[in-house]
């Protein structure tokens, strides 16, 4: 029993530490130029999906909106009636009320201006705010989709150049010598594009739903000029309200 314990203590003694492999290990070994790498890919990510769901939010929240001016605000008597059926902060309240603005603007100039043309730069400076303001934080997804793949680029070259040192040293590519600095390479690759695809698809994805809300803004915007220029003669046709439905008949009580 004796000499058993010993032959078992001696070839553990004898035999080679395991080593770890795995995420974690790999950055460890990277230092601080793969965690650096890592913050940054990280931070981009973030950033990306926080400006995705907020766009998204906003632009839905616009369209929606739509659906109520053309329910409820031509069907008003005056402009400044359907004003006050439309939500406050919304963008179409907003171009009806730069519109009627730039109209009492206009006859208090002095100088004769045409006001086809001063209620058309009014109305086209509001829709161009508007869209300004829908388009922030896109750059950050456009600049995160072209760069975020050179980012991980910048750790995978690192992470070779430390496996190549390492092959240097020991004289010879064993396993154990590279697999940390390949396997961190590997990772950073991975993660650039993990947070670029994402960043690129939010983009084009926004990109059109602001190019939909630009069209109807410009819509609606041409709609409101002929209206005030025409003092209410001409506005979109608006069809006929949907009738309520009638109340279901309570069930006669029986006998």
């Amino acid at each position: 029993m004796f000499t058993v314990d010993l032959l078992t203590a001696a070839a553990g003694a004898g035999a080679a530490p395991q080593t770890k492999f795995g995420f974690w290990e790999a950055m460890e070994q990277g230092g601080a130029i793969a965690w650096s790498t890592l913050a940054i890919l990280a931070i981009m990510l973030f950033g990306s999906l926080f400006i995705l769901f907020t766009k998204y939010l906003e632009q839905g929240k616009i369209l929606k909106q739509y659906e109520g001016v053309k329910a409820n605000f031509w069907r008003a008597p005056s402009m400044k009636d359907g004003v006050a059926k439309l939500e406050k902060d919304s963008a179409w309240r907003q171009i009806v009320e730069d519109g009627l603005a730039a109209e009492e603007q206009h006859g208090k100039m002095v100088t004769e201006t045409d006001a086809h043309d001063w209620l058309y730069g009014s109305l086209a400076r509001s829709e161009a705010s508007i869209n300004s303001y829908l388009a922030k934080g896109l750059p950050w997804l456009a600049t995160t989709g072209a760069t975020a793949p050179f980012v991980g680029l910048f750790g995978t070259v690192v992470g070779i150049y430390r496996a190549l040192i390492n092959i240097g040293i020991a004289g010879s590519a064993s396993i154990d010598k590279v697999a940390g600095p390949v396997g961190e390479a590997l990772i950073m690759t991975a993660i650039g594009l993990l947070v670029a695809v994402p960043a690129v698809l939010a983009y084009n994805y926004l990109q059109a739903r602001n190019k939909r809300i630009a069209e109807l803004l410009s819509g609606f915007s041409t709609d409101v000029l002929a209206y005030i220029n025409s003092k209410g003669a001409v506005k979109p046709a608006v069809t006929a309200a949907p009738a309520a439905k009638p109340a279901a008949a309570a069930p006669a009580a029986k006998a």
